[in-house]
C-alpha cells in the first residue's frame, strides 16, 4: 500500500479535514479573490473526496450519466453519497426545474455547503445529512447495512453512486442495492462505480494498486480499514443483482487495473443497473 495513503488512513476523519484545510488555506484565499462571478465551487480545503479538477470531473461524469446511464433533463435524480456537490453542480445546469434532485451523504460539512450554496439557486435540489458509521469518514451513526433510504418507493428515474461502493463491505452493498431497487421507478437506472475483480483484473493487476486481503467475494487493500478501497468479484455482483431483480446492462472497466487509460471512462469500473 502507498505510504502516504496509509498515513492518511491513520488520521481521524476530523484530523484529515483540518489538515486539508490548513494545507489549502493559501490556495483557497487566492481562489476566492480571483474566482469568476457566479462560479459555484467549494474551497479545496473542504473537498474531502476525490482528487483532480473538481469542476472538470463533474462535467465529465455528467456526460457519462447521459450517454451510458440514460439520464434525461426531466428525470428525478438520486445522488447517493452527494459529497460536496461535485456531481450536483453540473446536474443543476442540466435537469429541468420541475425535475427533482435528492442527495444524501454521511459528511455534514459537504451537505451544509450544498444546502447553503446550491439549494437557494436551485430549489428543486435537496440535500440530507445521514449519520452512518464509516471508519474512513465518521465513527458515529447508524449501520449502513440496516439503513433505509428516506425516500418513497418508485420515486426516481436515475440514481448514481461514485466512489461509494468502493468504501463498503458486502452486507452494506447488498442493503444499498435493495434500497436502490425500491426507490427506482420501473426501468429506472443506477450507475455505480466499483473496483471489480475478474480474470483480466487479476491477471494484469496494477502493482501499485492491489487488494491482498481476501474475504471470499470481496477483497481489501488494508485489512484495518474496511471502508476504503474494497474490490468485488464480478460474478458476485452479477449473482446478487439477479437475485434481487436488478439487471446489469453494462460493465465499463476502468484503468485502475487492466484497461488502458485511453480506452476507459474513468479510473474506477462503472456498472449500469436497471430495475
Amino acid at each position: 500500500m502507498n505510504f502516504f495513503r496509509k498515513l492518511y488512513y491513520i488520521l481521524s476523519p476530523e484530523m484529515r479535514l483540518k489538515a486539508r484545510q490548513a494545507y489549502y488555506a493559501p490556495t483557497d484565499l487566492v481562489s476566492k479573490m480571483t474566482r469568476k462571478k457566479g462560479q459555484i465551487v467549494p474551497p479545496k480545503g473542504l473537498i474531502f473526496t476525490g482528487s483532480g479538477n473538481f469542476l472538470k470531473q463533474g462535467d465529465n461524469y455528467l456526460k457519462i450519466f447521459i450517454k451510458y446511464g440514460g439520464l434525461r433533463p426531466h428525470h428525478h435524480v438520486l445522488d447517493i453519497g452527494s459529497g460536496i456537490g461535485r456531481m450536483a453542480i453540473p446536474i443543476a445546469g442540466y435537469i429541468e426545474k420541475t425535475a427533482r434532485y435528492e442527495g444524501f451523504d454521511v459528511m455534514k460539512v459537504g451537505v451544509e455547503w450544498c444546502q447553503k450554496n446550491l439549494t437557494p439557486l436551485y430549489p428543486n435540489f435537496n440535500f440530507t445529512h445521514v449519520p452512518l458509521k464509516n471508519d474512513l469518514y465518521t465513527k458515529d451513526g447508524e449501520a449502513a447495512e440496516e439503513f433505509q433510504f428516506p425516500y418513497e418507493a418508485n420515486a426516481f428515474d436515475f440514481c448514481f453512486l461514485t466512489s461509494v461502493f468502493t468504501h463498503m463491505t458486502d452486507k452494506q452493498v447488498e442493503n444499498y442495492l435493495k434500497e436502490i431497487k425500491r426507490v427506482l421507478k420501473p426501468k429506472g437506472r443506477c450507475l455505480a462505480t466499483f473496483f471489480i475483480l475478474n480474470e483480466a483484473a487479476k491477471h494484469d493487476a496494477n502493482p501499485e494498486f492491489q487488494f491482498p486481503y481476501d474475504f471470499g467475494h470481496y477483497r481489501l487493500m488494508d485489512e484495518k480499514v474496511t471502508s476504503a478501497n474494497v474490490a468485488y468479484e464480478q460474478s458476485y455482483l452479477e449473482d446478487f443483482a439477479n437475485q434481487i431483480g436488478l439487471t446489469i446492462k453494462d460493465f465499463h472497466f476502468g484503468f485502475w487495473s487492466h484497461q488502458r487509460k485511453a480506452d476507459a471512462l474513468d479510473f474506477q469500473d462503472i456498472v449500469v443497473f436497471e430495475k
